[in-house]
C-alpha cells in the first residue's frame, strides 16, 4: 500500500491525517463517474473532507458486506 504524505487539503484548508493509505479500485467508466459525481455532491452537501466522505464510503460497503 502506498502512504499518503501529510499535505494541505485543498478544500476546506484542512490538514489531512498522515496515516493515510491509497485503495485503488478498477470500475467502469459509467461507475467511475457516478462515484466522483456522488463523492463531489456529498462534500458539498455535507461540507466534510473528500478524505471524510471515500472513508464513509468504504466502511458503509464493509459494514454491508459484514467485513
Amino acid at each position: 500500500m502506498k502512504k499518503v504524505e501529510h499535505h494541505q487539503h485543498a478544500e476546506h484548508g484542512k490538514n489531512e491525517p498522515a496515516d493515510l493509505r491509497e485503495l485503488k479500485i478498477f470500475v467502469s467508466e459509467d461507475l467511475y463517474r457516478a462515484w466522483q459525481r456522488c463523492c463531489w455532491a456529498l462534500t458539498y452537501d455535507t461540507r466534510q473532507s473528500r478524505t471524510d466522505i471515500m472513508n464513509e464510503m468504504v466502511q458503509d460497503f464493509l459494514v454491508k458486506h459484514g467485513c
